[in-house]
């Protein structure tokens, strides 16, 4: 069923894609000049298709949820006026598929060494019997295995000092909301669809998989980021990333101030939170930020910025502060 669903949805969208293509797309690129592109540039609008997709499905599904049920109330939106920004530029997705396909014919190449040496390709979703014939098995091999990944490149953003400032770009959002989930450095997005299709390429994930899974991991933390109360119950909250859970993790004083551990870095799933000693249940609503944010004297009253480019300016000016050794690590409260 699943799977007869996601198949009429890729072929809506190819048809989509095709008439977007010849209608305005190719002109476009014969007008300019461009014609060299037009093969990337027919393969690059299934990802903007499904990127507008996806924000109309977050925008119809979790603002009104924003509206009738939120955990805080604003004077106003304009801290999260930036994230609207990041949110149509982070799941358009063009730096994830053009890493993927870029990096593609290197793996095939290393793949045809392993079997001309009597070694065999890699492919994750062969750990199953009759692979071929469960699709949707072999979807949720891959997509546990990139959770696992994504679990362990969090806590990374987290552990070291010049890469930190780079995730608190996105930690330095006061009011979270369903926009949060894409308010990142650009030079991390680079970082992270570079280790991704790394990963997808390296366990032998198929271009359409790899598709829908991105798709769907990014709904999903847009999920986990909505201002919104969602019950999600003890035993559901288990199964995936909770909002609750997650906004834990963004709490002022927990995980994300400097280099030191903290909690609750599970991407999609929390069992390796779990696994690995990192989970916190608290479902109290708590102030979102960094400490350094606050004014005296609770913090410093450090401006992480409000717009785009402020922000991203400003963690290379924190990273440039680290490097000269003028940034000192905060210390971190924990229950």
């Amino acid at each position: 069923m699943l799977h007869s669903l996601l198949a009429l949805l890729d072929n809506a969208v190819a048809a989509l894609q095709t008439l977007l293509y010849i209608d305005i797309v190719q002109p476009l690129c014969f007008h300019f000049g461009l014609m060299g592109y037009d093969e990337d540039a027919y393969d690059a609008l299934y990802w903007v298709i499904i990127g507008v997709l996806q924000v109309a499905a977050m925008y119809a599904l979790l603002r009104p949820l924003e509206a009738l049920r939120p955990i805080e109330r604003w004077p106003d939106r304009k801290d999260v006026r930036a994230d609207v920004i990041y949110t149509w530029i982070g799941k358009l997705g063009v730096i994830n598929l053009t890493f993927f396909f870029l990096l593609q014919p290197l793996f095939h190449h290393w793949q045809s060494l392993l079997v001309m040496h009597g070694m065999p390709a890699i492919a994750l979703d062969r750990l199953l019997p009759d692979a071929d014939e469960r699709p949707v098995a072999s979807f949720l091999v891959y997509l546990v295995a990139l959770d696992f990944a994504g679990y362990w490149y969090h806590r990374w953003q987290h552990r070291f000092g010049l890469w930190w400032e780079l995730h608190a770009v996105h930690h330095s959002q006061q009011q979270m909301s369903l926009w949060t989930d894409d308010r990142n450095h650009f030079l991390d997005e680079l970082l992270q669809a570079a280790f991704f299709a790394l990963i997808s390429l390296f366990i032998g994930m198929q271009p359409s998989q790899f598709v829908v899974l991105v798709a769907l991991g990014n709904f999903m933390q847009s999920v986990q980021h909505v201002n919104a109360r969602l019950p999600f119950g003890p035993l559901l909250e288990r199964l995936v990333v909770s909002p609750a859970f997650h906004r834990r993790h963004h709490a002022i004083g927990y995980g994300h101030e400097g280099t030191r551990y903290g909690c609750n870095f599970g991407v999609l799933f929390p069992w390796w939170d779990m696994l690995f000693g990192t989970a916190s249940w608290e479902r109290q609503p708590e102030p979102t930020g960094i400490r350094e944010q606050l004014p005296p004297p609770l913090g410093s009253g450090r401006d992480y910025g409000r717009g785009v480019m402020a922000q991203q300016w400003r963690a290379f000016g924190r990273m440039a502060q680290r490097l000269r050794g003028g940034h000192g690590a905060a210390v971190v409260v924990q229950d």
